[in-house]
């Protein structure tokens, strides 16, 4: 009787965990389709403000002003429509693990034909010469199931229709037909490279999807703002996959630059002023064989939790600027800070900026300080020794570091606190060294680890499409927006940092990364893409 119980109590608990597993698998789905019901709902309030603004501007407003309120709210109804779409896919993955929980499915326009002078090209996908079913031949064909997927090519577009066959066996009746092949997005309306573009044009070039949808009607192609919005949403789910591995590999470094930027957030009645975070991996300086790469993170505010947030658990090297939100991070952590010279000798280059002062003090004789031009001449050579072991590795970086930089750093901090004493503390050249004194050991950190750079460029550099697009977009519409925002710039930076064509890249990415198994995604990531194109390209020449 003892031998039996503990068989009975395993069983008991076995069930009772499958039930509970399933019961999570059922909450979480119905929990996904109700955000995909309330996305889809925000995205047709969205369209009814958009429709509303049209009307109201077309009777009331000012010929000056239409263009400009209606960007606005066409951005807010694009990044509406893409959230829809990816918590609309999110929805049916979730409810795809269960067997009670119906997906959720948005109800669409009724899509419109292509354009009946554009190009077309046939994919056939021949049917089955004997019946799968029953092995006869003697099979009668029945007509194809054609699907139109708009794909862009160089200067023109095309219609690729693909045809499916379909035959019925005369003997048992069954009817066969290859399956459907892969679509990047559903309802298989675009091709991968019509969608990296759209993606690319949005995300590496900043060009909103309004102006690329008034270009594509320009061209003979009317397609709508919601159409193009929802290709986007549902792009960020697929290569979500792919991100988390980029992601792994860039907070998997000994050593990260980090750095921010402002991404205006068109809230209720205001702009809202949100962040863009980046960290960059890149082994260059020293001579590390692993590859760059670049992850890039939204925030609402630029509150120390989020980098906190981003960087739980790491313990390597940070480079960074001297912002205040870092220094509780460092106190909670292993990290080790490695302060940005260029940061430091930029105050003192802008009191000797000649051209600088004349631009800002209209009208006012420019005023060059002695003391920031020789503290700007002593910082300088360091960066000219710096400059000449770019590249070398890590031992001998830290070698000339060490003979060489030591005493002139030695030097400037001896110069820096005599003359802190005889100067006010309100003087501007007093402010520019106390901004270096009072975190003197992470501005020293360079001199123990040849690992270290003296700046933080690399995480700017990747900053500086951010600041530029801010021109072009004006603001993101959305904390998802900007959430997809952050995830491609993170993919479209990584394919620079490795010296490839983002778009060839990402178009490639969208063409299998459906068909691809799970355990080997990690082709997909530009320095193995990379690889893998050279291989080809190496076959092909011998």
């Amino acid at each position: 009787m003892s031998a039996i119980e503990p068989s009975q109590e395993l069983s008991r608990l076995r069930a009772e965990l499958s039930c509970a597993q399933a019961h999570a698998l059922e909450t979480e789905a119905e929990l996904a389709r109700v955000r995909a019901v309330n996305a889809d709902l925000q995205a047709r309030n969205a369209h009814l403000e958009l429709m509303n603004e049209k009307m109201r501007r077309d009777k009331y407003g000012a010929s000056s002003e239409r263009r400009r309120v209606l960007d606005q709210f066409e951005i807010a109804f694009e990044e509406a429509e893409a959230d829809a779409s990816a918590a609309e896919m999110e929805g049916q993955i979730a409810a795809a693990r269960t067997t009670s929980v119906a997906p959720f499915t948005r109800k669409r326009a009724t899509r419109r034909d292509f354009p009946a002078d554009l190009p077309r090209e046939d994919i056939v996908i021949p049917a089955p010469e004997q019946c799968p079913c029953c092995g006869s031949g003697s099979l009668s064909r029945l007509p194809a199931d054609i699907t139109e997927t708009l794909e862009k090519v160089p200067a023109r577009h095309k219609v690729i229709r693909t045809i499916r066959e379909k035959v019925s066996c005369r003997r048992c009746e069954k009817i066969s037909q290859p399956p459907a092949p892969f679509h990047v997005t559903p309802r298989g309306m675009f091709g991968p490279h019509f969608l990296a573009n759209l993606a690319f044009q949005k995300y590496g070039l900043h060009q909103p999807l309004n102006s690329q949808r008034d270009r594509l009607e320009a061209e003979g192609i009317p397609i709508s703002l919601s159409t193009l919005a929802d290709q986007i949403g549902a792009i960020s789910v697929v290569t979500r996959p792919l991100f988390l591995l980029l992601e792994a590999h860039v907070l998997g470094g000994d050593r990260l630059h980090a750095d921010d930027t402002t991404l205006p957030l068109l809230a209720r009645y205001k702009t809202d002023i949100a962040r863009i975070w980046d960290y960059v991996r890149d082994d260059s300086p020293f001579g590390g064989l692993s590859p760059p790469g670049v992850v890039c993170y939204y925030s609402r505010n630029r509150k120390g939790e989020h980098p906190r947030g981003h960087l739980a658990g790491y313990g390597g090297i940070l480079q960074v600027d001297r912002f205040a939100g870092f220094n509780e991070m460092f106190r909670q952590s292993t990290m080790t800070r490695a302060n940005c010279w260029a940061h430091s000798r930029r105050q003192f280059f802008e009191l000797v900026d000649v051209a600088r002062q004349l631009k800002r003090k209209k009208g006012k004789p420019p005023i060059v300080s002695p003391l920031a031009m020789e503290a700007l001449e002593q910082i300088d050579r360091i960066f000219a020794i710096e400059h000449t072991i770019n590249g070398q590795s890590a031992a001998q970086r830290l070698q000339v570091r060490q003979d060489s930089v030591a005493p002139l750093v030695r030097d400037l901090e001896v110069w820096m606190r005599r003359h802190l004493g005889l100067l006010s503390r309100h003087d501007a050249v007093a402010k520019a060294i106390a901004y270096m004194l009072n975190d003197w050991e992470g501005f020293t950190a360079f001199l123990g680890d040849g690992r270290i750079c003296l700046t933080n460029n690399a995480a700017e550099r990747q900053l500086r499409g951010v600041a530029r697009g801010r021109k072009a977009w004006l603001f993101v519409g959305s904390d998802r927006g900007g959430e997809r925002a952050a995830m491609m710039y993170s993919f479209f930076g990584s394919a620079r940092l490795n010296g490839i064509d983002p778009l060839a890249w990402f178009t490639d990415v969208l063409a299998r990364i459906a068909d691809i198994p799970q355990g080997q995604l990690h082709e997909l990531l530009p320095w193995n893409w990379k690889a893998a194109q050279q291989t080809q390209i190496a076959e092909l020449a011998a």
